[in-house]
């Protein structure tokens, strides 16, 4: 697993906070994932984002280890700019998830749904060259999130970080 953290302050003098994670969608990796989403939300002040960003991505990680092909690489962007967050899940698969009805005894199939209750908005949309997708959502904020001080990683990593994957225009625009 590939964790990456960025400030960026563009020429509207918005500032743009970043982590992007690169991992395999096996259930161990979904619950890490969940802990490393709710450390970041705390580490941002958002601690009332916590839950409905935790419970949003581990369903959209449990899709992509259900249904992904023709692997379960995967990588996820939590992106906090001005009043939203949006989690971006990306995956190899270029298939777009259907929200579909739900049957009430059924045990499966209501993931989607959750995340288009917990969430302001969602999407989906084909990476460049239909070389995978990605499956998004926002989170409005909190009217007043405080200014952080730069976090510093000591963790040594065994390799370069991964590049970050350009967000489709629809993402960025939801952004």
């Amino acid at each position: 697993m590939q964790v990456d953290q960025t400030d960026r302050t563009d020429p509207t003098h918005r500032t743009e906070r970043e982590c992007t994670l690169a991992l395999d969608a096996h259930p161990y990796r979904i619950q890490q994932i969940r802990r490393i989403v709710s450390a970041q939300l705390r580490y941002w002040r958002l601690d009332p984002l916590i839950e409905p960003a935790a419970s949003a991505t581990s369903e959209l990680l449990a899709n992509v280890h259900r249904h992904a092909q023709p692997d379960k690489k995967c990588g996820v962007r939590l992106t906090l700019a001005d009043d939203r967050l949006t989690v971006a899940v990306t995956d190899h698969d270029p298939r777009l998830p259907q929200l579909r009805p739900v049957e009430p005894m059924a045990t499966t199939g209501r993931g989607l749904a959750m995340v288009e209750a917990m969430s302001d908005s969602w999407g989906t949309d084909l990476l460049p060259g239909e070389t995978g997708k990605v499956v998004w959502f926002v989170l409005r904020t909190p009217l007043t999130v405080p200014t952080l001080v730069p976090m510093r990683t000591t963790m040594p990593f065994d390799r370069a970080m991964p590049e970050p994957v350009p967000l489709p225009e629809r993402i960025a625009a939801a952004a």
